[in-house]
């Protein structure tokens, strides 16, 4: 089994003129939770777009799974799903509608079965049938999550996922991505800026700013490198410096 589900070498993406990913170089193990930081601008988003396979690299190398992205897309699409509740779902189609649409992208065969489980497990069943353009924006980040899970993915990729949910129905559903992970050996990389979410969930944290990989390590080691007491600050720390450069002691 390959140790790493996610390897980028050198990865560079430009618009025109501007860079919005500039050279980056890291790997995320497999099985485990990682986190992808960064404020408004950092590159996050384009690089998942580009793990997704959505988005042509211009230079750089990616592997997923084991496999080149470019080359191998195709195969590797099947294993992944990303989850998002800022991407908009048609209105008009139910939960149950729209959740058939995509077992059906993906070649579920018993595609009721595996919605039924995840109405379950993420409490959709009382508006499964409802039009998603009728829904709260707390219900519409749990089918997001339902989207992101329909084909059980070896590689999930999340932006925000508790985003708009209260406290106790976020909590909820960190516990549900730690049991996923912990139970199927799934990996995921997260973007979010909760960043109580991240130390809880996340064994490591990649830090992006401008395009660039700033720092990277364990919650409580970026913590202790930058001499804060909360990754929250550490996150402020790197927002606001001009230097990217970590703060001495610590390892």
């Amino acid at each position: 089994m390959n140790t790493i589900a996610i390897h980028v070498e050198q990865l560079t993406k430009k618009f025109d003129n501007k860079t919005a990913v500039d050279g980056i170089t890291f790997e995320v193990k497999a099985g485990t939770i990682t986190a992808l930081l960064g404020g408004n601008g950092a590159g996050k988003t384009t690089t998942i777009s580009m793990l997704l396979g959505l988005l042509l690299p211009t230079s750089g190398r990616i592997q997923v799974l084991g496999e080149d992205m470019i080359a191998s897309r195709h195969r590797i699409l099947r294993r992944i799903n990303f989850g998002s509740p800022y991407v908009d779902l048609p209105k008009r189609l139910t939960v149950r509608e729209n959740l058939r649409v995509f077992a059906g992208l993906y070649g579920l065969r018993r595609a009721d079965q595996r919605i039924k489980e995840l109405a379950g497990a993420l409490v959709l069943e009382e508006f499964i049938d409802q039009p998603t353009g009728q829904l709260s924006s707390g219900q519409l980040t749990r089918v997001a999550l339902a989207k992101a899970l329909i084909n059980a993915p070896t590689l999930l990729l999340l932006d925000e996922p508790t985003a708009s949910l209260d406290p106790d129905t976020g909590d909820w559903v960190r516990s549900y991505l730690e049991q996923y992970s912990m139970n199927t050996g799934a990996t995921i990389l997260l973007a979010s800026h909760n960043m109580n979410e991240v130390d809880r969930l996340c064994s490591n944290v990649l830090m992006m700013k401008q395009g660039k990989i700033v720092d990277h390590g364990t919650p409580k080691g970026l913590v202790k490198r930058y001499g804060q007491e909360t990754l929250e600050q550490v996150f402020l720390d790197i927002a606001r410096r001009e230097e990217n450069i970590p703060k001495r002691g610590g390892k």
